[in-house]
């Protein structure tokens, strides 16, 4: 297994490909972090813990939860709806994939062709996409990578995505309930400690 470790806010014009690196995808049951395979229990704390420490997370729902293409669709839109509000987070659909030109409107679109306009426009510290085809997020995860200091989470319904921070593979709504109920978990801890601190 690679030593590699992808870095965060390390801006480049050719940004390496993880897979060139020495990053292998995760088994069933893990995740990635930085590249590194870790239990998926534990990519799923790292991601709660990451939403919630953002200043301006982001969550980028593609064409698999926007558009009811399965039975499962409807679910899968519900469990991202309660990730966004449980975790405090913007919500910026990518409906498509097509070129938006000569310009694209930041404030409400992202298209994989050029993310880092959306992440610099918004100030996203965190990025979360789900439901986005794979050969799609690979490509936009690595130039907001190589563009940005944004954090990236890719919750996948197949093998995962070694170009994100962290990613979780095989992904179902009861899966992105469980990390929306962890962040709810956290939230909810970190407030009572800042009221506790705040009494004293």
């Amino acid at each position: 297994m690679s030593s590699y470790q992808i870095p965060v806010g390390l801006r480049t014009f050719l940004t390496p490909a993880a897979a060139l690196k020495g990053v292998v995808l995760p088994d069933p049951g893990e995740g990635l972090n930085l590249g590194r395979v870790v239990d998926e229990d534990k990519a799923l704390t790292i991601a709660a813990e990451k939403i919630l420490s953002a200043k301006n997370p982001t969550l980028f729902p593609g064409p698999l939860v926007l558009w009811k293409t399965s039975g499962e669709s409807s679910r899968m839109a519900e469990a991202v709806k309660k990730l966004g509000e449980w975790g405090g987070m913007n919500i910026i659909p990518m409906p498509d994939y097509r070129p938006k030109y000569p310009k694209i409107n930041p404030e409400s679109e992202i298209n994989p062709n050029h993310p880092n306009l959306t992440i610099w426009h918004n100030k996203i510290d965190v990025c979360v996409f789900v439901g986005v085809h794979c050969h799609y997020s690979n490509i936009a995860l690595k130039i907001i990578r190589g563009g940005s200091d944004c954090f990236t989470i890719a919750l996948c319904s197949f093998a995962g995505d070694d170009e994100a921070h962290i990613t979780i593979r095989d992904l179902t709504p009861e899966k992105v309930e469980k990390l929306a109920g962890r962040v709810k978990a956290l939230r909810t801890r970190t407030a009572g400690v800042s009221t506790e601190r705040a009494i004293v």
